[in-house]
């Protein structure tokens, strides 16, 4: 809250703003000045020494006199808020119309600078691990980013700055980015999402708080808490003791003045400022002096219009309760009678009252506290009291000795007698048997009021004849309470025409009926209905001088009303003006009686005395100047200026204390200001044109305010100027209508500018609904009246120029923010795509952001905003191309450029092939183009260097030039598709291309390796020696990894139209790898079974019949007798099975695809066993010899194992040449057990099967 003096330091311009809402005098028009300051005392001798001195110069003359002007400034200034202060607390004291809301929305507490700082360094620390919290890498990320993004941001900072932010929005802006990144997250059993978010804004609350919570805001914040709540009178008095800069003195002196704590001089008030309001009005009809209207016909209707608000302001008060507070007393329906009892008649048309209706009901306490002076009986006696009043029950105290006859019993009692009589009586305890009732010792008969003294008093007893206690008293109390619609009574002589005909002394009860109605009853003792009664209504009292010919009674007053005078007299002058103050406050006359000795007082001189400018209350307020504004008519100031003043006064306050309240009052402050309004005439139009007016300036000059607010009040104003009445008001000043067209220029101003900054009004879409609300507000200031509706183009092209705008400031505040000027003037070309590359990732964030936290309120218009993106967009690309245009030539450093900017425009559905977005692919095709023919000609001369060099080591899957190519092809594929061309038409054309050169890269790899696996090959030898060189595996390889990269590099997901050419063409690089595999294959096979070859033809040397054959018999058979000759054959069956075996393991430890080397296996098996088949069919006449059948059968068997061992099936081994072989071998074998039987030394076919089987 501000401090008191606070309202006091307004700037000059503000204070003479305020001086020229002059009071308005009622009668004549012309302004009514507030009385000036008192004069100094000693200024008649300070002129004198000026006078004396010499003369000064003309600039210390006008510094003299604007100091003279500033002091009488301030100091009218200062008599102004407490004239207003002074109707204000009168509203506090006794509102009767409005009530404190308790619907309105609980305002949050505002962040501060110091907060905020704190805030950073709490979250710094967190992400420099200094805190105990834990936390996984994903929140720290979250946390990382709402560091970077938003706490960092210099528009949070201008927000806090601008008291729009609160802590609140803090959370819900966290909230809303993690929201984003848990739905991101991987879904893990057990953990639900919402446990996470959970458990996310704990650990960020845990961080919020640090050690202590800095939300606990000193003593002064504290106090300033409970404005939102609903206050006492006594908060309400010091607000707005703050908010008007009104000491706490001052604030004494008025509240003491005006008797703010008496209802009833309250509600008297309000009965004499509504009569004047009455009489205004009625004045102004005869005169014809109204304000202007937009037509004549209003100023008719405005004359009802105030006695229609009058009356409803008088149902109001008369709605109310006669006493707050009071005790409960129920009110009889007043009635119409034409009963003679009356005494008062007055109109035919007044409500008459009965005497019923004012039957009032008193309690009375009546205290025994103990007797005196009891000498009759014995000590040990038993004595008591009883009490009664009379027509009512009877109390009796308890038991005590005669010795010490002491009670303090108290009775309660209840009646209806004004004057009721109360009987005590001292009783003692019959001893004797026969006596019926116990003795009494002494009574005392009471006559009691409610002006009666309330202490303990001694009271002498009567007693009976021949007692001997002749001084017996009893000390008692008797307690009448003042009932609430008693309002005064006591004794009074009367005399009048019509009532009280006879001047003699009566008891008198002013009896306050309802608000309006008020009589005067006298009462006779033990009577509840008084024997005469007068209302008071249209009677005017006042102090009268002595009248000589009445006897009895010393200080005189009268009631006067035409046709009837009614005297009164009481025996002392403090009495006197006692019931003159309470009748004066029951009549509700403007006229305030002054008494002759008061007025003799204050007008020594004899002269006129202006009664209606004096009051009756204390000396002390007349000492310090209060009596001026304390005696005021309100119906002679103009409301309308001073509650602009107080508007403005409880705004600032409001904007200024420790909430974050966007422009809205709180419930109390709503609750004065809707009292003030109603109670003294403040238009409803002219309250809202005055609210518009500061919310709209506070608005220009940087403070967040609510447009929902605005809105409102804004709606208000333009129904009642186009005539539709939200109050009940159906006059339209000129002057309102003049204000209201202003003021829509202002806000139609206002609304446009910050559309144009919403970036910046409505930071990360707060206050939530802000930016939405906004719009909404300025489609219904550009209606031209709330009936017709604007149409949606015309909103829409006003938002359109404003969205423009926005484009325009936003680029412009980024590239401050990056200093990208200096750099592109200066910097190097590397430097100045590096800082393009950082622009456009700070261009790309604005646009996220736009999206995230604004696109909800531009949801009527989406195209607006993408229009506000292009043209966003638009402005970079003149830093992008002077960028792209600085760089060297076949320099390819800009992609990284176009990728980002490709990706966050691809996904947006508006900006997708834009104007930007297409002027971006126009720069980057020739690139595109360009760079994949300088790569397609790099990769043709690395495949022809590399293979000229190639040593075929393996490499991976294949030799370092495959490698190589099949690396160069992917990446480069992969770049192209990580571009995302967004255009189809280039893009499958790039796609295309890359598969095509692909095709063609891979062919010449794969014709090359034929033909280097073909020279190598060439260059091995036949014999058995032959191991298959891990080059030619390596080539093989280079195939196969050749094979499987078509299916990645080669294959086109081009559509329709490509379909068939595509298939056709892919399935050629397909055929042309398959038909190498097989060439190779069969090559590698032909080597292989050359050598089986080779050794066939050594068995050759012993067919039957041939010259070698008989002498290697002859001779094996000699030294056989002499020798232990080694098997012949053996050797060569054994080294072709290593040959076999050895080259098998080879092949399948180091070719690496599997169903090549089956297929190789099965055609060496099969091409060995056909090369068998024939050689043994070549010698179908001969028998084979032992040796041959011998190195046969061992081959035979040991590559039928082998083959089956390596997976070739049992369809190829089983085959028609192995049956072939198999039975010539089994059908030799037994002719050779035949003619030799120990001839093949355990060496069969049969062991084979064996073995098989």
């Amino acid at each position: 809250m501000l401090d008191p003096s606070s309202s006091e330091e307004e700037s000059d311009e503000l204070l003479e703003e305020e001086r020229r809402d002059v009071l308005v005098a009622a009668g004549g028009g012309s302004p009514r000045s507030l009385p000036p300051p008192p004069r100094d005392p000693r200024g008649r001798e300070a002129g004198a020494a000026r006078a004396a001195s010499p003369s000064p110069s003309p600039s210390v003359l006008s510094e003299g006199r604007e100091e003279q002007e500033r002091l009488q400034r301030e100091e009218r200034e200062k008599r102004l808020r407490l004239q207003l202060y002074v109707f204000i607390a009168r509203c506090i004291a006794h509102p009767f119309n409005a009530k404190q809301p308790t619907d309105m929305a609980r305002r949050q507490q505002k962040l501060n600078k110091q907060q905020l700082q704190i805030l950073k360094e709490r979250f710094q620390a967190f992400l420099n691990g200094e805190t105990q919290i834990m936390a996984d890498e994903a929140f720290c990320n979250a946390v990382r980013s709402y560091y970077e993004v938003f706490l960092k941001s210099d528009r949070v900072a201008r927000m806090v700055h601008s008291g729009g932010c609160s802590a609140n929005d803090f959370r819900e802006v966290f909230k809303k980015n993690i929201e984003k990144r848990v739905r991101s997250l991987p879904e893990i059993d057990g953990l639900s999402k919402e446990t996470v978010l959970s458990s996310w804004l704990a650990k960020y609350d845990a961080i919020y708080r640090g050690e202590e919570d800095f939300c606990k805001q000193p003593n002064r914040m504290a106090l300033s808490a409970v404005s939102e709540l609903i206050l006492s009178k006594e908060q309400l008095y010091e607000m707005f003791q703050q908010i008007l800069g009104i000491k706490k003195l001052e604030h004494q002196l008025i509240y003491n003045a005006c008797q703010l704590d008496n209802g009833d001089e309250q509600a008297a008030q309000i009965r004499r400022e509504l009569d004047g309001r009455l009489q205004l009005a009625e004045q102004m009809a005869r005169e014809r002096k109204f304000p202007k209207f937009v037509t004549r016909e209003m100023e008719n209707m405005y004359i009802e219009e105030l006695r229609s608000s009058v009356n409803l302001l008088m149902a109001n008060l008369e709605s109310l309760p006669v006493s707050k507070g009071g005790p409960e007393f129920k009110l009889q329906k007043l009635k119409r009678s034409q009963n003679s009892a009356f005494l008062d008649i007055g109109d035919e048309n007044e409500v008459q009252l009965s005497k019923s209706d004012v039957v009032l009901s008193f309690t009375l306490e009546i205290v025994i506290m103990e007797v005196q002076g009891l000498k009759s009986v014995a000590p040990n006696r038993i004595v008591y009291c009883t009490m009664e009043v009379e027509g009512g029950e009877k109390l009796q105290t308890d038991q005590a000795e005669a010795s010490r006859p002491q009670w303090g019993t108290q009775g309660d009692f209840t009646t209806t007698h004004p004057r009721p009589v109360v009987k005590v009586k001292l009783f003692t305890e019959s001893t004797g048997v026969l006596a019926l009732e116990d003795k009494e010792l002494g009574r005392v008969v009471l006559y009691p009021t409610s002006n009666s003294p309330k202490s303990p008093d001694l009271h002498k007893m009567i007693v009976p004849k021949n007692s001997q206690d002749s001084d017996l008293k009893i000390k008692l109390a008797v307690r009448m309470d003042k009932p609430p619609h008693m309002k005064h009574c006591g004794y009074l002589y009367a005399l009048g025409q019509k009532v009280w005909k006879r001047w003699k002394k009566r008891y008198f009860v002013l009896v306050q009926v309802s608000q309006y109605t008020f009589a005067m009853c006298s009462y006779r003792e033990k009577k509840s209905e008084p024997q005469e009664l007068m209302q008071l209504e249209g009677y005017t009292v006042d102090y009268t001088a002595p009248h000589t010919g009445l006897q009895g009674g010393r200080m005189f007053f009268n009631a006067v009303k035409e046709g009837d005078t009614v005297i009164f007299a009481s025996d002392d002058e403090q009495d006197r003006i006692l019931w003159v103050q309470a009748m004066y406050r029951a009549t509700g006359q403007s006229y305030k009686p002054v008494p002759a000795s008061q007025a003799q007082k204050m007008n020594p001189k004899g002269g006129n005395v202006d009664t209606d400018t004096f009051p009756l209350y204390t000396d002390r307020g007349q000492k310090h100047g209060m009596d001026e504004f304390i005696s005021a008519n309100p119906c002679k100031f103009d409301h309308a200026s001073l509650f602009r003043l107080l508007q403005r006064q409880t705004l600032d306050h409001r904007l200024n204390d420790s909430y974050s309240c966007l422009g809205w009052f709180s419930p109390g402050q709503v609750f004065v200001l809707d009292e003030y309004c109603a109670r003294y005439g403040v238009r409803g139009c002219h309250r809202h044109l005055c609210y518009l007016n500061e919310l709209i300036e506070h608005s220009e000059n940087g403070s967040v305010i609510d447009p929902t607010l605005l809105h409102y009040s804004f709606a208000f104003c333009a129904s009642h100027v186009h005539g539709n009445r939200p109050d009940g008001i159906g006059t339209v000043s000129v002057d309102e209508k003049e204000r209201f067209e202003e003021i829509k220029d202002r806000l139609s101003s206002l609304l446009e500018n910050q559309i144009s900054h919403f970036r910046y009004c409505f930071p990360f879409g707060r206050p939530e609904g802000a930016l939405k609300a906004t719009l909404s507000l300025l489609e219904r200031v550009l209606m031209k009246d709330i009936a017709t509706p604007i149409p949606a183009e015309e909103v829409k092209k006003v938002v359109r120029i404003c969205l423009e705008k926005a484009a325009l400031i936003n680029y412009t505040r980024l590239t401050e923010y990056a200093k990208i000027e200096e750099t592109m003037n200066q910097a190097t070309p590397a430097r100045k795509l590096e800082e393009v590359l950082h622009l456009a990732e700070l261009c790309i964030e604005v646009l996220q952001q736009n999206e995230e936290h604004h696109s909800e309120a531009f949801a009527w218009w989406p195209e607006l905003l993408a229009e506000h993106a292009e043209k966003f967009l638009s402005l970079y690309s003149v830093d992008m191309d002077s960028a792209l245009e600085a760089q060297p030539q076949d320099s390819w450093d800009s992609f990284p450029l176009f990728q980002l900017l490709n990706n966050a425009l691809r996904n947006d559905t508006f900006l997708c092939n834009g104007k930007f977005h297409k002027h971006l692919q126009e720069i980057f095709v020739p690139m595109v183009i360009r760079y994949i023919d300088l790569m397609e000609s790099s990769i043709a001369q690395s495949i022809h260097r590399g293979l000229e060099q190639e040593s075929w080591q393996p490499v991976n899957n294949g030799s370092a030039t495959s490698e190589d190519l099949f690396w160069k092809l992917d990446a480069l594929q992969m770049f192209v598709f990580d571009l995302h061309w967004p255009e189809p038409e280039f893009a499958h054309h790039l796609e295309q291309r890359l598969k095509l050169m692909a095709t063609d890269m891979i062919e010449a790899c794969v014709k090359r390796t034929r033909i280097a696996f073909e020279l190598k090959l060439q260059k091995t030898n036949k014999s058995t020696d032959l191991r298959i060189p891990s080059s030619l595996c390596t080539m093989f390889n280079v195939l196969v990894d050749a094979k499987k990269q078509t299916a990645k590099l080669c294959i086109l997901d081009g559509g329709q139209e490509f379909a068939s050419q595509w298939q056709q063409y892919h399935s050629k690089i397909d055929d042309l790898i398959e038909e190498t595999v097989k060439e190779i294959i069969s090559l590698l096979v032909s080597k292989v079974v050359s050598v089986l070859e080779g050794v066939l033809s050594k068995l050759s040397r012993y067919d039957e019949g041939t010259f070698f054959s008989s002498l290697v018999s002859f001779t094996v058979k000699a030294a056989a007798k002499y020798v232990d000759v080694p098997k012949p054959g053996m050797d060569l069956a054994d080294t072709y099975i290593m040959f076999v075996r050895q080259n098998q393991d080879i092949l399948r430890e180091k070719v690496n695809e599997e169903m090549y080397i089956e297929k190789l296996f099965d055609q060496w098996y099969s091409s060995s066993m056909k090369v068998i088949c024939m050689w043994l069919a070549d010698r179908l006449d001969l028998q084979l010899h032992i040796y041959q059948l011998k190195t046969l059968i061992k081959i035979v068997k040991k590559t039928y194992r082998d083959f089956r061992l390596q997976g070739v099936l049992e369809g190829t081994l089983n085959s028609k040449t192995y049956d072939t072989v198999h039975s010539r071998l089994t059908v030799e074998e037994a002719t050779v057990s035949v003619t030799d039987a120990g001839g093949l030394q355990g060496i069969t076919m049969k062991d084979s099967d064996e073995e098989e089987g």
